[in-house]
Formats: structure tokens, C-alpha cells, sequence
């Protein structure tokens, strides 16, 4: 069996859990999902930042309405029952827990945790941060031991 750990942002959609699964042809994947909701991660100017660099000028004006705190968590909650539910669908296992912070170090730790043979960073793109080498793939490069593949979300959640 081959392990896995996810890395993602918000819920997983049918063509992204499509595309994960299928990435290892017919055998069987043990997923391991991490998800920090996007309100927590960067702050707002770089959210808008990209949101504007992605051409999406109304996505930057109601960046202040994206949820943080509380919200955020609750909201991410949801979105990696939703996301575990659709990757055991596929007839793989997975299991997750959210992130709240640092997220690099819950990504180290979970690879050590389950012997991880890869990382999978599936995210929106975030331009400022990949422009300066700063996004979770770029840094997780450097410091879990495993391959990193980084794949863009199918769709805008």
C-alpha cells in the first residue's frame, strides 16, 4: 500500500479526489489529510493578491469576508469529513485532522507518523507565495525527506 499525505486548503471536488486517486494506477492508497482552512493561513493582503493576480478583482474586494477564528474552523471541519468521506469512497483509506498552526510542522511530524512515501500539496494557487518560493510545497521541499508533488484545485471553493 502506498501513503500519502494530502495537504489542502478547503474541501476536496469530485476531479481533485478523481485526480489524487488515480495518480498510483490501481494501487490501493492510504491518505493522510491535512487541511488549514484559507483563513487561517496567509493574511488577507496576500489572499487579495493573488485574487487580483488571478484576474478575480471580486474575490480581492470581499477577501475580508472570508472566515477566520472560530469560523474558519468550524467551516474546516466540515470540508475534511467531506473531503475523507469522497477519498474512502474511492475504496482507499484515509484519515485527517486540521491544522490551526504551522502547518510545515504538522506536515513533517505526519510523515514521520505513518511512514509517508510522498506529500501531496493540492491548494488554489497563491502566486505571491510560489513566486517567492514561500508556499507549502516549496517549503515542504526542504524539510519532510519524502517527494512533494503540487497539484492546483480543480476549482475555486
Amino acid at each position: 500500500m502506498f501513503t500519502s499525505v494530502l495537504m489542502i486548503e478547503k474541501a476536496l471536488t469530485s476531479a481533485d479526489v478523481e485526480f489524487v486517486t488515480t495518480l498510483h494506477g490501481d494501487e490501493p492508497v492510504s491518505f493522510h489529510v491535512l487541511l488549514q482552512p484559507r483563513g487561517e493561513q496567509a493574511d488577507r493582503l496576500l489572499r487579495a493578491i493573488d485574487d487580483v493576480a488571478l484576474g478575480e478583482l471580486d474575490e480581492a474586494v470581499r477577501e475580508h469576508e472570508t472566515p477566520e477564528g472560530e469560523e474558519a474552523q468550524s467551516m474546516g471541519e466540515r470540508a475534511l469529513e467531506v473531503s475523507l468521506q469522497a477519498l474512502r469512497a474511492t475504496g482507499d483509506t484515509a484519515d485527517g485532522r486540521l491544522i490551526d498552526s504551522h502547518p510545515l510542522d504538522a506536515l513533517r511530524t505526519m510523515v514521520e507518523e505513518t511512514g509517508a512515501d510522498e506529500v501531496i500539496v493540492l491548494t488554489d494557487p497563491h502566486y505571491v507565495e510560489e513566486f517567492f518560493h514561500r508556499d507549502w510545497a516549496s517549503r515542504a521541499r526542504h524539510k519532510v525527506g519524502v517527494p512533494v508533488l503540487k497539484l492546483f484545485s480543480h476549482s475555486k471553493a
